[in-house]
């Protein structure tokens, strides 16, 4: 049974001008990032795309020179031009980077906090 799409996204995006990279095994693309939450990220499909959607990708969000935000994720839709994939895995500076982001861009820590609690729902 399909969930409403208000109930499948619990989590708030924000949109992100980063430069992004997905890779698979030995394939990289460039990608546009649309935007982002602590529990995914939607991209403008590149040209050339040829990723595996049975299989996890790494993205990598540059935030500057030094700062990544690395996730492992799988691709979950592909429409119009557009994919999106849900996080399977990130690790522990790269989502203490992204709830950063995450909270200076929503301005509401209240929301921030919603957003973590559901998280550890998933």
């Amino acid at each position: 049974m399909n969930e409403p799409a208000n109930e499948r996204r619990r989590f708030h995006r924000v949109e992100f001008d980063a430069d992004t990279e997905l890779s698979q095994g030995d394939r990289r693309w460039k990608v546009v990032l649309h935007d982002l939450s602590l529990k995914g990220l939607l991209v403008e499909r590149p040209q050339g795309w040829n990723g595996d959607p049975n299989q996890p990708f790494l993205a990598d969000i540059r935030l500057s020179s030094d700062i990544h935000v690395r996730m492992e994720v799988v691709l979950t839709r592909t429409q119009n031009e557009q994919l999106g994939f849900v996080c399977r895995h990130i690790d522990l500076d790269s989502i203490s980077h992204l709830r950063r982001l995450i909270e200076l861009n929503l301005g509401d820590e209240d929301l921030l906090e919603r957003d973590l609690a559901a998280l550890g729902e998933t």
